[in-house]
Order: C-alpha cells, then structure tokens, then sequence
C-alpha cells in the first residue's frame, strides 16, 4: 500500500512539474490591468489575430468537436510556402508552416452553435497568416478593448462556469460597469492538467465607458 501511496505522489509531482513549465512556455494575447475588483480584473486588451470554427453543438461538446479543426491549422494544415519570423517562444519553420500552442483556447455563444478560437502567435498578423485549408477554419483580428475576467480553477463543468460568472455579473454591478454581449470562455491549459491547478476564465466585454475608481 505503501508503494502504491509513494507512486501516487511521484505520477502527481511529475505531472505538477510537467504542467508549470508548459505554462511558462505559452504565450498568450497582450493586455494591461486598468482596474481591480476584488478577484476581477479589467483588461485592456492589445489587438489579436484567431483561427476559429463554428460548430453546431452544445456547450460541453463545442471545445471537443472544435479542437482538432484548429489545431490541424495550427500544426500545418495551411498553406504558404515560406518562413515566418514570429516572436518568442515560437518557432520558425518552413511551410507547411507549424505555430507553437498559445493560450487561451476560448469558446463563445453563436447563432447555430458555439464559436472556438485558438489565439495565434504575437507576430502573426492578419495578412500575412497562412491560408488554412481547411474551409471551416476562419481568420480574424480581434480589435482589442475593455474586457472584464474573473479567474477560477477546477473542472470544466456547467456549474463552476455558470458559479463563476455570477460572481462576475454581480461585481460589475455593484461597480455599475455596463457589459456587451455573451460571455466568452477561456481556457489556458490541456485537459491532463489537474482540475485544481486549470487557469480557467470568464470574459465579458465591456460597454467602452471609463473605469469607476473602486475606492471611491
């Protein structure tokens, strides 16, 4: 039992070790924090090119049926035969051309279905990104902006989302900060990750108005 106990915790630890250093290798879109509301922050979101897919499913199959469409684009489904200088940490390779992983993966309410987006490197621009070949697999430039988030850990349920954003909703109330739209999912790390160590968030974009001063 012993044995069994001692195994256990060495398959944890390299697992918690495995799990950090992907996190410090991902990359992930540009902001600065303009406010804090307790465990929400205020984002002003840098501008940020995606490949997404539109999949008509439900909510908990979305991510699933989406991921291996983008990451075929990611991992060299495109066209464009030539080399790409990007910026750390990715790569530069021939085309078929490859991008490291970045973060997150976020996924958001559309008509017929949910739109998932994988966030593509820093140096790739809207021009000059590879085409995909894949048909379903769209490009666009996020145009940046005002985006509040709150930030939680464990599983990936309908309940710790709809907990999460609650909490959301009513902070940005009481500091009466208007929001826009659906809320967008974001995940930053691969489904081993162990539930309590998942950066999950919830993004909800806001109106434009300036920040209050939460200590007035």
């Amino acid at each position: 039992m012993r044995e069994m106990i001692t195994v256990r915790k060495l398959w944890v630890g390299v697992g918690l070790v495995a799990v950090h250093l992907l996190a410090l290798a991902i990359e992930e879109p540009a902001y600065t924090v303009e406010q804090q509301l307790g465990d929400i922050e205020v984002r002003q979101y840098a501008p940020y090119v995606v490949a997404q897919v539109l999949v008509d499913t439900s909510a908990d199959r979305a991510g699933g049926e989406a991921f291996p469409i983008l990451a075929g684009y990611i991992f060299g489904k495109n066209k464009g035969a030539r080399k790409m200088e990007m910026t750390a940490p990715v790569t530069q390779a021939a085309a078929p051309l490859k991008f490291e992983m970045t973060a997150p993966v976020t996924q958001s309410p559309a008509p017929g279905g949910y739109v998932v987006q994988f966030v593509l490197p820093k140096g790739v621009k809207l021009e000059t990104a590879p085409e995909p070949l894949d048909p379903r697999v769209q490009l666009r430039e996020v145009p940046g902006g005002r985006v509040a988030v709150i930030r939680y850990s464990g599983f990936w349920s309908q309940a710790n989302q709809a907990e999460h954003l609650d909490k959301l909703q009513a902070a940005l109330r009481s500091a009466q900060l208007p929001w826009t739209g659906e809320p967008t999912l974001s995940r930053y790390d691969p489904p081993f990750t162990p539930w309590f160590m998942r950066r999950n968030e919830i993004w909800l974009a806001l109106d434009g108005a300036a920040p209050k001063d939460a200590s007035r």
